[in-house]
């Protein structure tokens, strides 16, 4: 113990998809988030099962068509981030790295010197996704999903209640582009409008109320 100021802290990560995080081994990261250790997790969230072929995951959005959801997925995101943050003690962030690389810098800083379990979900465009643009353009990709409202920016870091200051931070700002624009610009949704254009307009404004009343649950928790 006398040469314990030379030894550097250790860092501990757990990786892994949205397949996994989200669904099959959801009883896993549960575990680890209740322990209270100093752990950080890093979700890198694809809305698919991406790695065994695109399939459909409770991290599937409404209305995306996925393997086993053909005809688009009828029920809505699982909400990971405010499941963890239901316990009070987790450090807890959804970063996307093309829309804003300073708030992901941050976010992983944070999480790295929270004494406790941590979890990050970043957005991750993928393959199975079908970008029109096309996979080099996923960093643009990104910028979309959050300027759109399709994905949130935010940080919930319990350690800012000890200051008697709001531990949510919403880094995300009101959309600005209308969100069928990023719809329209992925295969995923535009599949849907091409066979079955009345149900894709269903699925596709149930997918708009739940960005919506996403981004008005994450304003309320900031108290904004």
């Amino acid at each position: 113990m006398s040469k314990k100021d030379f030894l550097v802290k250790r860092s501990i990560w757990i990786m892994g998809g949205d397949g996994w995080a989200y669904d099959i081994g959801y009883g896993g990261v549960d575990h680890v988030l209740a322990s209270g250790a100093d752990v950080n997790l890093f979700v890198m969230d694809t809305e698919v099962y991406s790695n065994t072929g695109g399939q459909s995951s409770k991290a599937t959005p409404t209305g995306a068509v996925a393997k086993f959801a053909s005809a688009g997925k009828r029920m809505r995101k699982k909400d990971l981030g405010l499941m963890a943050i239901s316990y009070g003690n987790v450090y807890v962030a959804q970063i996307a790295m093309g829309a804003n690389m300073n708030q992901t810098i941050k976010a992983l800083t944070e999480a790295e010197a929270y004494k406790g379990p941590s979890l990050i979900i970043a957005y991750a465009p993928c393959i199975s996704h079908g970008i029109r643009s096309g996979m080099g353009t996923s960093i643009a990709e990104e910028r979309k999903a959050v300027d759109s409202g399709y994905w949130h920016l935010y940080r919930y870091d319990p350690d800012l209640r000890k200051e008697g200051k709001n531990p949510f931070i919403l880094d995300s700002k009101k959309p600005e582009r209308p969100y069928r624009d990023f719809l329209t610009g992925e295969v995923r949704y535009t599949q849907l409008m091409n066979v079955y254009p009345e149900l894709a307009e269903k699925l596709f404004e149930e997918s708009e109320t739940h960005a919506r009343e996403r981004y008005e649950t994450y304003l309320r928790l900031a108290g904004q």
